[in-house]
């Protein structure tokens, strides 16, 4: 990749920066600030440096809605000017007026959908802001859009710092030191099954819990009654029977009774399994003590229903263990935040998709063109 470190004379230069802002909201607050944090100091390293920086980024799915809380939120980080929407006759006169070091924050992109289709004539028009374009969206690298894809392939294109930090600290997990433990959670086996094959034949151990260890248990012929499972089957997949795998040995569920914690094999008919069961973090803890690198992706309940005792315990068990950890993905990443257990894990990555996608395999399309 091309560094930004890389660039020796930014002053007066026009410098589309592309970050990561799409952070959660609450009633038009900004409620985590991860991304944000890990946003600036690429905002700051091109500032500092005299450039006229032009931030785009996205924010949620829907079309209504907006950047201004963020940028509310950068205010009290950096001096950041308001641009509205890019295609807008404010947003070029405010432009225009830009001096050396100034920043310019630009409306949600996704508010117009040649953004997200890689519109020629939409990726022209955000090419034609700057003479240099910095990737600093890791947590979007995934993603073959205008802001991420389109304008790389016209205007010379450079990684971003924090871009860079994701890209090398998740390269480590590609060759961990050994023994190494994958924890894999979360749901959509569909969209896992090849991480899964990868780290089986790469780690000592893998675990799999969450929805995705319902898929398993299911394959495997066990009842999972009223449990989150994928639109595909395992039955016939060489990981059923892989002796690397681990899966959970006791479960809450969910049912006619009440909340109970059951083994795997006695979930009845009517029950959901909604977390993993003491029994299964005990099991987790001794492995993760034993382990020299763990690399986490994922939720072992149904999180957002408040289910959070397996991951937030692991999240402690990792915390306090000697190995070096990776941990990545939204529900992940909020439990370590809200246990401010973030200065405890060897890194902790911005990436959702992006961080599978590259775990998978080493590199994404967007990265590719930097």
């Amino acid at each position: 990749m091309k560094k930004v470190t890389e660039l020796t004379d930014l002053r007066g230069k026009f410098v589309l920066l592309r970050s990561s802002l799409n952070i959660p909201l609450d009633n038009g607050m900004v409620r985590n600030k991860f991304r944000l944090q890990r946003a600036l100091p690429t905002m700051r390293y091109l500032s500092e440096r005299g450039a006229k920086v032009i931030i785009i980024s996205h924010i949620g799915r829907e079309r209504t809605e907006t950047l201004q809380p963020v940028y509310e939120e950068l205010t009290k980080h950096l001096p950041v000017d308001w641009g509205g929407r890019v295609d807008s006759i404010n947003f070029a006169e405010r432009r225009k007026l830009l001096a050396e070091g100034d920043i310019l924050l630009a409306e949600n992109l996704r508010q117009d959908e040649r953004e997200e289709n890689n519109d020629f004539g939409f990726v022209g028009l955000l090419a034609g802001l700057g003479e240099i374009y910095v990737n600093d969206a890791f947590a979007e690298a995934h993603r073959e859009h205008a802001s991420t894809f389109g304008v790389a392939k016209i205007l010379p294109a450079y990684a971003g710092l924090t871009l860079l930090e994701e890209v090398t600290e998740l390269s480590k997990a590609l060759h961990p030191k050994h023994p190494a433990l994958f924890l894999l959670g979360g749901a959509k086996f569909e969209t896992k099954i090849p991480l899964a094959e990868k780290y089986l034949n790469l780690y000592e151990h893998v675990f799999i819990g969450g929805a995705l260890a319902n898929d398993i248990f299911k394959a495997r012929g066990l009842e999972v009654g009223k449990s989150l499972v994928s639109d595909i089957s395992l039955k016939d997949s060489p990981i059923l029977n892989n002796e690397k795998l681990l899966l959970p040995i006791d479960v809450i569920v969910d049912g006619p009774h009440g909340k109970l914690i059951k083994e795997t094999n006695q979930v009845s008919s009517e029950e959901r399994i909604m977390d993993c069961g003491p029994k299964t973090i005990d099991m987790l803890a001794s492995y993760i003590e034993e382990a020299s690198a763990v690399l986490w992706n994922g939720p072992f309940g149904a999180y957002e229903e408040g289910y959070v005792k397996s991951t937030e315990q692991t999240a402690r068990h990792i915390a306090t263990a000697k190995a070096f950890s990776v941990v990545g993905g939204g529900d992940t990443v909020a439990a370590i935040e809200k246990l401010n257990l973030n200065d405890s894990f060897g890194f902790v990555s911005i990436g959702g998709g992006s961080t599978l996608t590259f775990l998978e395999r080493g590199s994404t399309s967007v990265i590719d063109l930097l």
